[in-house]
């Protein structure tokens, strides 16, 4: 199928068109291509195709929610209630324990038995040291999670909301642009769906946002066509959905604005229409939500906070206009026109998608960075596309058939798991603009967990993803931010100051956000703070993100997590030295912060594994070091209780550690092979299935194999009545069975280490054909490969004028060489 563009141009593309003055093409099968307003890769849909239905391999049964799991509850409030200066007195009191603790224990454990026993024992030497290397390690990240907290208690105290109106009047004379990229990889078209939805629904004006599919654009698996079908539909399908409100709602503002005098008050029929029609959109919001699926939590919080969230708004507003009108107030005209253009903003949105792998010249490294930046090197050129031997390929062009693909001020990345609040873009990007904070490169909402999760593991791991938004405010606090790649507002010059371009096989490659790790956002930092800029965590809740539900996934996601820390952080080093050098301040704190939140999991799985496999000497056990923990165990188990979780909840999350401590390990030693290697590798997605997903069984056999051997180490321990290891060891092994039990399921271990087994067995047979010797006429070589590739490309040499050369794999897309000859 072609369409005309606005410029005359018919070239196939594929994606979802988003444009408010023209509807999708209607199609009757297969996914034909077409040209997006702003001229990327569409895909045309049904215009009338109703939200929720899209096709999705994925069954829409609820999982069973497993005993233990958490009650379906309301989300945590959107602002921190302000700490009390008993909160902040403890606070400060528990760092300061922290710290003298773990002094006496130095000063009275450690020297005086070097004195009493002085330094010819050399096995209690090594031992010391060994123990006094690891336990200041620790002890440091508990001091840096006090400390943490303590900065994320005074900004509750400090933090007062911008009234609606201010903004709103902002606003009026100032629009910045902004677009959403949401980079999606093999995900379930109801997941991006409502992360889509979520962001359309943002009450900011003229946003575009863009799903950057990062699919394999012809799959053969029947799921994966049926998945990339649905998330190539759902740009359109929104579009479609959002497009009689915005019409109603920009009449009415025509008229109310071709009729409002200039200044004064409004009339009551002004007020009047304006009342019915928040009362209309909040009763099209309420039907949208009793229509919406709901077969998981996440599902849970779109249709009650995002939609039903926004309609409650919508619908007090309209009682208050009400009210206005009963009370015949005078609402001013100017007042009227902002409230009007907030319905006209919150149902404005433009959704396309891009699918990079399209373009044979963009980069297809397998990583979220690398789709990113596809993206947004063609911001603000103006492009065409070409058929070339290699492929199709965008050229810059001004020629008539070339559409522009428009820049932005700011751009937000938001993960295809991810749900923003109504108000996330206005209020992030009000900020933004104040006065002051022109070199804040990136501001952002610390995601927060869905509540209501159906899995034992899923509640423990969504109550460390809370705990971890207390931390990111708190390092704001000292001016130690770090760039969460879930969700974030970026300033696009900041990104232009970063950008490295190199040239990959002739085609220019720009860097924007670095990929040589798979925290690609936490080196992106690094690079911004460099540059003279700085980050910023907004201390509101509004973003959260699906944690995982089931072992499985969890690995994934937590393997990610610990690889990389290690090759940023000497990046990190060289940076203060330098600023150091070069007479600037750099603040103790925000250096301490970053590097435990770089190097933690590193020092913190290291030394718990030094602390479970060797049995220290009972001298070195003392009360003083278990004294010097406790203030952060209490202040977790705190803090998890104002959460909303249990205080018991500590000791879960303590046995959820130590299942993942092989996990934390294995990503350490990638790190230290990468660094070795200078070698990147593939970003892995977190897996989300209606099902389990099966984890490795290596992981699930270190799992046993802690608790046997802390078992084990109980036994010796008794035998030698070394009775404070033995305490160490029972504890230890009695939270890593409660951890199997819980977290991983017996029955499901066992399910996963056959899993493994047998495809650790198994040799996937290989079907080989016959290689029939191809005779290849040099006098006649392929004359579209010689004006593309260059004759020294395309197999084409002298001598004989014929040659016989054994058949060759057909060359990849992307390869520089059109043939492959093998003598």
């Amino acid at each position: 199928m072609k369409v005309e563009h606005s410029h005359g141009s018919d070239a196939p593309l594929s994606g979802a068109a988003g444009s408010r003055d023209r509807a999708p093409d209607r199609v009757s099968a297969g996914i034909p291509q077409q040209v997006s307003p702003d001229g990327l890769v569409v895909t045309a849909v049904e215009a009338g195709a109703p939200l929720g239905k899209a096709s999705s391999p994925a069954s829409s049964k609820r999982p069973r929610r497993q005993w233990g799991a958490e009650r379906p509850k309301p989300p945590l409030p959107i602002m921190e209630k302000p700490a009390g200066n008993a909160a902040t007195w403890l606070g400060g009191f528990a760092l300061t324990a922290t710290a003298v603790a773990w002094v006496v224990y130095l000063a009275r454990t450690v020297i005086s038995q070097f004195i009493d026993n002085g330094l010819h024992d050399s096995r209690f030497l090594a031992q010391t040291i060994a123990y006094v290397v690891v336990m200041s390690l620790l002890t440091f990240s508990s001091f840096m999670y006090l400390l943490a907290r303590q900065g994320a208690l005074y900004r509750s105290r400090g933090h007062v909301r911008v009234p609606r109106a201010e903004i709103d009047a902002f606003m009026t004379n100032s629009r910045p642009s902004l677009t959403v990229l949401v980079p999606s990889y093999c995900e379930d078209p109801a997941v991006v769906r409502s992360t889509l939805l979520s962001a359309a629904l943002q009450e900011y004006p003229g946003m575009r946002i863009v799903l950057l599919l990062d699919d394999p654009p012809t799959p053969t698996d029947p799921d994966a066509i049926a998945s990339l079908a649905g998330c190539r539909a759902l740009p359109g399908e929104i579009n479609a959905l959002l497009r009689g409100p915005f019409e109603r709602f920009s009449a009415s503002l025509a008229l109310h604005e071709a009729l409002a005098p200039a200044g004064g008050a409004s009339t009551t029929d002004q007020i009047r229409a304006l009342a019915i029609d928040f009362a209309w959109a909040g009763r099209w919001l309420r039907d949208q939500a009793a229509a919406s699926p709901r077969t998981s939590n996440s599902d849970d919080f779109v249709a009650d906070e995002v939609l039903g969230g926004l309609a409650g708004d919508l619908e007090i507003t309209a009682r208050a206009l009400f009210a206005a009108l009963d009370q015949r107030a005078a609402v001013p005209a100017e007042r009227l026109s902002q409230l009007w253009r907030r319905l006209v903003w919150t149902f404005d949105a433009d959704l396309s998608s891009f699918e990079r792998k399209a373009y044979a010249h963009l980069p297809h490294d397998a990583n979220k960075a690398m789709n990113l930046n596809a993206y947004i090197g063609l911001m603000g050129r103006r492009v065409r596309q070409v058929e070339t031997r290699l492929g199709l390929v965008l050229r810059d062009t001004e020629a008539d058939d070339s559409f522009l693909i428009p820049d932005s001020d700011y751009l937000l990345t938001l993960d295809a798991d991810s749900v923003l609040l109504r108000e996330y873009c206005l209020r992030l990007v009000y900020h933004l603009e104040l006065p002051g904070n022109e070199r804040i490169a990136v501001i952002q909402t610390p995601y927060a967990a869905f509540r209501g999760a159906s899995t034992r593991l899923e509640r423990i791991a969504g109550a460390t993803t809370d705990i971890q938004h207390i931390v990111h405010q708190g390092m704001t606090y000292f001016g130690a931010t770090f760039w969460v790649g879930a969700n974030a507002v970026i300033r696009k010059p900041a990104l232009d100051d970063i950008v490295e371009v190199s040239f990959v096989a002739g085609q220019e490659v720009r860097r924007y956000v670095q990929d040589r790790t798979v925290i690609e956002d936490t080196e992106s930092s690094i690079d911004l703070v460099a540059h003279g800029w700085t980050l910023f965590n907004y201390p509101e809740r509004l973003s959260y993100s699906a944690t995982p539900p089931d072992f499985g996934s969890l690995v994934v996601q937590r393997a990610r997590w610990a690889n990389g820390g290690l090759l940023i952080a000497p990046k990190f080093a060289r940076l203060v030295r330098r600023e150091r050098k070069a007479g600037h301040r750099v603040p103790r704190a925000a250096v301490a912060l970053r590097f435990n939140y770089m190097a933690s999991i590193c020092w913190a799985s290291v030394g718990l594994v030094f602390l479970l496999v060797f049995p220290f000497d009972d001298q070195l056990l003392s009360p003083i070091i278990l004294a010097a923990a406790l203030p952060y165990f209490i202040a977790m188990a705190s803090d998890f209780r104002r959460l909303g979780y249990k205080r018991s909840d500590i000791l879960r999350v303590y046995a959820f550690n130590l299942i993942l401590l092989p996990v934390n390990l294995a990503g350490t030693l990638k790190s230290l092979q990468q660094a070795a290697a200078k070698s990147k590798i593939a970003f892995a997605r977190t897996p989300k299935v209606k099902n389990r997903t099966s984890a490795p069984a290596l992981y699930v056999l270190a799992a046993y194999l802690i608790a046997a051997y802390c078992f084990y180490t109980l036994a010796n321990d008794i035998r030698t009545e070394n009775w404070t290891n033995a305490a160490f060891a029972a504890f230890n092994g009695t939270l890593t069975c409660y951890a199997i039990v819980a977290f991983i399921g017996v029955r499901n271990s066992i399910v996963d280490v056959i899993l493994g087994t047998v495809a650790w067995v198994r040799v996937p047979a290989r079907v080989r054909g016959p290689r029939k010797p191809v005779v290849v006429a040099t006098a006649d070589p392929d004359w579209e490969s010689v004006l593309y590739f260059g004759p020294d490309q395309t197999g084409a040499t002298q001598g004989p004028s014929s040659i016989a050369v054994t058949a060759a794999p057909a060359p990849r897309r992307g390869d520089t060489r059109a043939h492959q000859r093998t003598s």
